[in-house]
């Protein structure tokens, strides 16, 4: 909450974490603490979530430049680079990023690595049509991928009507900046979850402490 002031436009993140923050925001509004608030969210579900909590929201077109963007993370690198969307909403999240003054990421001291994608499996959204071909190309770079699917077995489908596969690279990701340059020259891969050079600052909490991360 230090980072946010009254008549600030804030991009809304989504995740458990994030919903952390979403709850003391509207905590804040509720006891006048902040006012003149508008939220950008990355989500449907963050949109629904503000919606309940009574978090006042703008879309991106009304409020191209948000002040700042508070998001969680599925894994943080020491130089603060990123790999997100295993809650599906890479593309979004990464778009109101991008038009934000300022990303700071809150996160556990559980997603914190010293290379990207030794813990998590890196989401790479894709169009639905021909994404079969994909999976020998993601192999081609090292990763072992599986196509997302929801609980009844379907693929999952994102909120811009998209496909995602979970890549496992079993040594990590040696050249995020590299993979990153590939996926985004593959037709038919509309985004990763890696976000590099993106995120200010980000807060990382154990049980007892908080450890701030600031990027040169």
């Amino acid at each position: 909450m230090e980072f946010v002031h009254s008549g600030m436009v804030i991009g809304l993140g989504t995740g458990t974490t994030a919903d952390l923050f979403l709850r003391a925001l509207a905590a804040a509004l509720k006891d006048g603490r902040v006012q003149n608030i508008r939220g950008v969210p990355t989500s449907r579900q963050s949109e629904r979530r503000a919606l309940e909590l009574g978090i006042p929201l703008a879309t991106l077109a009304e409020a191209p430049h948000p002040d700042v963007t508070i998001d969680g993370a599925d894994e943080v690198a020491p130089n603060i680079d990123l790999i997100k969307g295993l809650g599906g909403a890479l593309l979004r999240e990464k778009i109101v990023a991008q038009n934000s003054a300022k990303l700071v990421i809150i996160a556990d001291v559980g997603k914190a690595v010293s290379r990207l994608g030794t813990k998590a499996m890196l989401p790479v959204e894709v169009a639905q049509f021909g994404h079969e071909i994909h999976k020998e190309f993601f192999r081609s770079l090292g990763a072992a991928p599986t196509l997302r699917r929801d609980t009844d077995g379907k693929p999952f489908v994102t909120d811009n009507g998209n496909y995602i596969y979970d890549c496992k690279f079993s040594s990590g990701i040696a050249d995020a900046n590299a993979l990153e340059s590939t996926l985004r020259r593959r037709a038919g891969v509309v985004e990763t979850g890696l976000f590099l050079g993106m995120a200010k600052v980000a807060l990382i909490a154990d049980e007892t402490n908080v450890e701030r991360r600031e990027r040169p």
